[in-house]
């Protein structure tokens, strides 16, 4: 299989990419997902990274308690209703995760050469002598020879925060370690990987299962991060925990893909997913530095050719610190874009960085001021026609028709009438230059003791696919509606465009919409 191109239109024109962009209020077509924490939890703050590009808040449950994560929820609901930007709500799980255990959050320094031993026995306070872990089954993984990692955020390549071991010995159930680098560890918990082995632990934890039906329950989670996936049954057991949670069958579930393991069974994962994070905070562990852009490349090209999500993450490391990214991370994010990603995940650059709103912008501004502009969609279009082949299925069809149409006509927008969110997510899978206004149409359902609405999880899950922007329509006019109540909604989609600035008078717009039973592709041209 094709591990991707180099998706640039030609010849680049210099002028073009130097001219001071137009303000606009797409800014970028590629969403950005912030993780919220200790230094993005105000109101304030929060408000400042909607205002900056930020599509969907994650909320990291492998650090700190529910109701911590609850008082920043409460904080982005009032940050939405402030600035009236719309923001999914992602849960992340802890998963089949190792931690290092610092009680007392003292700090740790590691001599190079030195030796440490990890042991299960959190009665051991952490010391530079010996590290207490949350697994007993340490010993039984690894053996002589085998690569541990340790840190706060495993930052590779800044190697004074994060601690290369060697097994040297296995004592019964301790395991001890040859220091290969000195580092200085501080926090109370220090995430442990162990290179290319198999650890026995649940992708589904007991600790992950009380606050899905808790936390995740209460708040209506709009995705499920699933941490460690290493096999397609992962993403069906949490699908079939997540039904029987009322609301929660509806919110999606992201395989996080963060081992060899998972990248093995990466197509069998993907088939049972609804999207893809590639972490490669981990994955960089796993693998040798040389082998993660081909891997990069390949699984966004697989996502790209399903039509579902990719999210990409460690993107900017070093704007944790510091107010402007690398010349190699400014170009990292670039890549991601023409790779194929439909988001860019940030952590500890929001989580705990000194700049999460000027990160986010920062971000989406090469997206949409770099990648994006040389992006070559003619190129990226054919291949993905040919992907499909034929004969399409009829959804399919109308997707591309809609998209080649609104490239053909220059349509500065299209706008898309969905109830399920799928016919606009097949639109976006033909990556069109322009943005798709998701208009989402309630359905009415009843559970044989009150009505309600659909469509808020529709419209929220689709702030993750790259280039959507949803709608909601008035729950007075549900999918079953008229053709005639379909005009009065697309009068309100074309007049919230004018008002934002995205559509004028004369511009031409592609319409996809379902009348009766079947979905047309009309184009209207807007008049004074």
């Amino acid at each position: 299989m094709p591990t991707g191109h180099l998706l640039l239109e030609e010849p680049i024109r210099m002028a073009s990419i130097l001219e001071p962009s137009k303000a606009t209020f797409f800014s970028a077509m590629t969403k950005i997902v912030g993780t919220l924490g200790p230094k993005s939890r105000s109101v304030e703050v929060i408000s400042g990274c909607l205002e900056a590009g930020m599509s969907v808040a994650r909320f990291d449950f492998s650090w700190c308690d529910p109701d911590y994560h609850q008082e920043t929820l409460e904080n982005l609901k009032t940050a939405v209703k402030d600035t009236k930007k719309l923001c999914a709500v992602m849960l992340d799980t802890v998963g089949a995760e190792m931690q290092v255990v610092n009680k007392s959050e003292t700090t740790i320094t590691l001599q190079e050469d030195g030796e440490v031993i990890l042991t299960p026995d959190q009665g051991h306070e952490a010391t530079p002598e010996i590290l207490p872990i949350n697994f007993d089954g340490l010993a039984q993984s690894v053996k002589k020879g085998d690569t541990i990692f340790i840190g706060q955020y495993l930052f590779t390549g800044s190697e004074t925060t994060s601690v290369w071991l060697e097994v040297s010995d296995v004592r019964g159930n301790d395991v001890v370690c040859t220091i290969k680098n000195s580092a200085t560890l501080s926090g109370s918990l220090f995430t442990l990987h162990a290179s290319q082995v198999h650890i026995d632990l649940p992708t589904l934890t007991e600790k992950d299962k009380e606050v899905i039906s808790t936390w995740g329950v209460k708040n209506k989670i709009d995705f499920l991060s699933l941490s460690y996936t290493r096999h397609a049954e992962d993403v069906r057991e949490a699908r079939k925990f997540l039904s029987k949670l009322g609301d929660l069958s509806q919110t999606q579930i992201f395989a996080k893909i963060e081992n060899v393991e998972g990248l093995t069974y990466f197509d069998e994962i993907l088939q049972e997913a609804d999207g893809i994070i590639l972490s490669r905070g981990n994955l960089g562990i796993d693998l040798p530095p040389e082998k993660v852009f081909l891997f990069q490349k390949s699984a966004l090209h697989k996502c790209n050719m399903a039509g579902k999500p990719a999210v990409l993450t460690r993107v900017v490391d070093s704007m944790t610190d510091n107010l402007r990214p690398t010349r190699a991370e400014a170009t990292d994010v670039a890549n991601a874009v023409l790779d194929g990603s439909d988001a860019i995940l940030l952590g500890a650059e929001t989580l705990r960085g000194l700049y999460p709103v000027e990160t986010i912008y920062t971000v989406g501004r090469i997206c949409s001021e770099s990648a994006e502009k040389v992006f070559n969609q003619e190129h990226y279009f054919k291949k993905t026609v040919k992907f499909v082949g034929e004969p399409m299925a009829h959804m399919e069809s109308i997707a591309s028709t809609a998209v080649r149409a609104a490239i053909k006509v220059k349509a500065s927008i299209i706008i898309c009438f969905t109830s399920s969110g799928r016919a606009a997510r097949l639109i976006a899978k033909y990556r069109p230059t322009m943005p798709v206004l998701s208009v989402v149409i309630p359905r009415l359902k009843t559970n044989q003791l009150k009505w309600s609405f659909t469509g808020a999880f529709e419209a929220k899950q689709s702030l993750i696919v790259r280039g959507l922007f949803p709608m909601l329509a008035d729950p007075r006019h549900p999918a079953e509606s008229t053709s005639a109540t379909h005009d009065s909604i697309l009068k309100i989609a074309l007049d919230r465009g004018k008002a934002l600035g995205i559509i004028k008078s004369h511009d031409r717009v592609v319409v996809c919409q379902k009348v009766g039973d079947s979905a047309v592709v009309k184009i209207i041209e807007l008049e004074d």
